[in-house]
């Protein structure tokens, strides 16, 4: 082989890393530029506001089993976060698809997973500002991490995973329904929804008897467990970070995205085909 030929080769071979990184830049560089990103600010401050200033007063006369109510409420304020930034993620995977973007990209040298894979970067890069923006809000209505630097860092990871998991899901649906409107739309009412009949924002014993099997077990309720006993409170009614309580809200994470994985992919691949 002449070297002409070799440089000739290997400016035809598509370079995956670029690609994702091309197409990632793609998905960020606008949304930065014109103050889409802000979005992911000021969800979390709205969603801190509307949450602790009207139940403030009342949850604290109520009981909490908290030091604060700030503490208690803290996880929905994160997981709200995760959802608005998951609904934000389907309506530009839906985008791109009623677009062609993907039928594009199948007809070009693109690795079938670089599409997804950018999508995925630039909704992880919008999730880590909206849980920063989150904390800082918790920060200032008084929420603190109670415990060492592993619980702390564990109710970080942990929150990611959540956030993770739940755009994956929705990045799924917005592919497959190809109609951004509607698909933002039927996304709105599950977190409000899931988080409303939660122990998100009250005790579960605070709820009618018949409704709180589900308020106890359901994800967002167990997600909400999981982060406050990695986040620790003064008065010790967080909860110890053991397995029988670390291991339902996990098994939800990891189901979702054992779900969720292999549609991407398939859906992925099958554009590529």
């Amino acid at each position: 082989m002449t070297t002409a030929t070799w440089f000739t080769e290997a400016r035809a071979t598509p370079v995956r890393a670029q690609q994702w990184w091309v197409l990632t830049t793609r998905l960020i560089v606008p949304s930065v530029k014109t103050g889409e990103v802000l979005t992911s600010i000021l969800a979390p401050v709205a969603f801190t506001a509307s949450f602790y200033i009207p139940l403030k007063t009342v949850m604290t006369f109520a009981g909490t089993g908290f030091s604060s109510y700030a503490q208690f409420m803290m996880p929905i304020v994160i997981l709200q976060a995760a959802a608005f930034t998951a609904i934000g993620a389907a309506f530009r995977a839906a985008t791109d698809s009623v677009a062609g973007l993907n039928r594009r990209f199948g007809s070009m040298p693109v690795g079938p997973l670089v599409p997804m894979a950018a999508r995925m970067s630039g909704n992880i890069f919008r999730m880590l500002i909206a849980l920063a923006t989150a904390l800082v809000c918790g920060h200032v209505i008084g929420f603190r991490f109670r415990l060492d630097a592993w619980h702390t860092l564990g109710f970080l990871l942990f929150a990611l995973l959540i956030g993770i998991a739940l755009t994956i899901g929705a990045d799924v649906i917005g592919t497959v329904s190809r109609n951004p409107e509607t698909t933002t739309q039927a996304l709105v009412l599950p977190p409000l929804i899931f988080g409303m009949l939660s122990t998100g924002l009250a005790p579960a014993h605070q709820f009618p008897g018949w409704v709180q099997p589900f308020v106890r077990n359901q994800p967002v309720s167990q997600f909400a467990i999981a982060l406050r006993a990695l986040a620790g409170d003064t008065v010790g009614n967080a909860g110890q970070v053991t397995l029988s309580l670390m291991g339902p809200p996990l098994a939800w994470a990891i189901a979702i995205l054992a779900l969720c994985i292999p549609l991407s992919i398939r859906l992925a691949t099958r554009r590529a085909s």
